[in-house]
């Protein structure tokens, strides 16, 4: 044992026992953003054997105020190439892997498979729900947080807690973003921290366990939450999956909910250019497909479409979040 983790495995509740047990644990951290630039030098810093990392994702200037991993020598640099680079210069005994692509329902199982913790960093509600859906059915342990303006939350699901649609099982109508609302670095760096902090706990299995409970911070008021949602069902009703576009068939009926000014070429040449709005007023009588496969930029408003066609007698369908 070297002094580097001298501090720690002073604590019992890690000791050498410990500091093996995460030497011996792989985290898939998905998002090398501000949730993932706190999460990440955390992770290596306490010495985890391995980190998968998963972000398509480029250094911006304007990332740079809430994603202090990297530097202005990284901008325009793929974000998972600036951290690995970083976190092996900080704890070569890391093991660093990087993977530059989006995470989707191709390749999310298995990754996950791979994982002992996974670890929700994108703040993107597709990505979400896709990795709950995935975790639920591995068994794996998923710490998810958000941050928006002033306020965040994280939780532990899945793993033999209620998964992530048990808790929410509905998206909301609308979701601002970091680049609409605005974020404070500090506000994300802290939420970040705590995705760490609890994937060490679950590491170090710590009792009584951390999973299946949900923290809320108010940066603003400085007033802390949260509950037990350890008796939460999951769901009754089969959930609508989110797809990668590469599965997208031949026979899908495909609609793209976006506007022609917000996306003049759809990546789909028979896709029906169709809003929201006019399929949950029941405005169309869609032709019967084997599959309806509904597209928008965050899953969101293809959510609510699935949703007001389920009430309409429709019964396969499909989200795919195209991102920007």
């Amino acid at each position: 044992m070297t002094d580097r983790y001298a501090r720690q495995t002073i604590l019992t509740e890690v000791g050498p026992e410990g500091q093996a047990r995460l030497a011996a644990g792989t985290v898939l951290v998905v998002g090398a953003g501000g949730l993932g630039c706190a999460v990440l030098p955390y992770l290596a810093a306490a010495g985890v054997g391995r980190l998968l990392i998963v972000d398509h994702d480029r250094v911006e200037e304007s990332n740079l105020h809430r994603q202090p991993l990297y530097r202005m020598s990284d901008v325009g640099q793929p974000k998972v190439q600036a951290a690995r680079g970083a976190l092996t210069a900080l704890n070569p005994a890391t093991g660093i892997e990087s993977l530059c692509e989006r995470l989707s329902s191709v390749n999310a199982a298995p990754l996950v498979e791979r994982a002992t913790v996974v670890i929700d960093a994108a703040d993107s509600f597709a990505v979400t729900y896709l990795l709950s859906d995935t975790c639920e059915r591995a068994g794996k342990p998923l710490v998810s947080a958000s941050v928006l303006g002033l306020a965040g939350y994280v939780g532990v699901f899945c793993g033999g807690a209620p998964s992530y649609r048990a808790v929410f099982p509905e998206l909301p109508r609308n979701a601002g973003s970091c680049s609409e609302s605005g974020v404070l670095g500090t506000a994300v760096g802290v939420m970040g921290t705590l995705q760490a902090h609890l994937a060490l706990a679950v590491l170090l299995d710590w009792q009584p366990a951390v999973a299946g409970r949900l923290l809320t911070v108010d940066f603003r008021t400085l007033h802390l939450g949260g509950f037990s949602f350890a008796g939460a069902a999951e769901p009754l009703e089969q959930p609508i999956p989110f797809i990668a576009p590469a599965e997208v068939g031949g026979t899908d009926l495909v609609i793209d909910l976006r506007s022609t000014s917000e996306a003049p070429v759809s990546p789909f040449p028979t896709a029906l250019r169709v809003g929201v709005d006019a399929l949950e007023s029941a405005q169309l009588q869609l032709p019967t497909a084997p599959r309806i496969v509904l597209c928008c930029r965050s899953g969101l408003r293809a959510w609510r479409a699935a949703q007001a066609l389920r009430r309409q007698g429709h019964a396969n369908l499909a989200l795919l979040a195209l991102g920007e």
